[in-house]
């Protein structure tokens, strides 16, 4: 019996990652935190503004970030300098520094007439919802980067988890600090999440000239 070749069926459906940057987002550089910080701190965007400024601080994953009440920030009117919080993922407690500058910006906002009564430190703008999402935080982070004329591809929610245990890598080389400060139960999985190991080779070979 002779073969019958059907003809070749193409999909329509769209490829879900054409023209997008696949892989891991890369942290923000210090003078693009304080670009998106301006930009905030210039619309009068407070909510945003803390939570952009609690998410560089703390290095938290997105669902963790989300879910911070006002409590776990603040006690009898004071922010507290180091915070500790168990991790949704390893159920693990991690431990965060606030900067002198987060911390203010963390009181005005729970000062604010629309953080009356209200438990968690991120409201959302759905009244069903007692927090943002991280669907909503990614979409912030999104809108933060391409107002700064970044490609929003090549960035998430885990830039800004990285920002600021790269450039404690960056300055000290201090590989098991950066890993507490992210909670990971392993020191390789620090590397891989930053990337040290090219980041050093690079940096190596740029200081050789032959």
């Amino acid at each position: 019996m002779p073969r019958v070749q059907l003809p070749a069926v193409t999909s329509k459906r769209k490829v879900w990652n054409k023209g997008r940057i696949i892989g891991q987002k890369r942290p923000l550089l210090p003078k693009q935190v304080w670009a998106i910080r301006a930009r905030l701190e210039l619309s009068g965007n407070l909510r945003d503004l803390t939570l952009f400024n609690v998410a560089i601080d703390s290095k938290l994953r997105g669902c963790d970030l989300v879910k911070l009440t006002v409590t776990d920030l603040v006690k009898d009117d004071r922010v507290w300098e180091r915070v500790s919080v168990i991790q949704s993922k390893t159920k693990r407690p991690v431990q965060f520094e606030l900067s002198e500058n987060t911390r203010e910006t963390v009181l005005t906002w729970v000062r604010n007439p629309e953080m009356l009564a209200c438990r968690f430190m991120f409201l959302s703008r759905f009244h069903d919802r007692p927090h943002i999402s991280t669907r909503q935080y990614g979409r912030l982070v999104r809108v933060w980067v391409k107002a700064i004329g970044l490609e929003p591809s090549g960035y998430g929610t885990h830039s800004l988890r990285r920002t600021k245990a790269a450039e404690i890598y960056r300055k000290t080389g201090n590989l098991r600090a950066v890993q507490l400060l992210l909670g990971h139960t392993k020191v390789d999985s620090t590397v891989r999440y930053l990337g040290v190991e090219l980041e050093d080779a690079l940096s190596i070979a740029e200081r050789i000239d032959i």
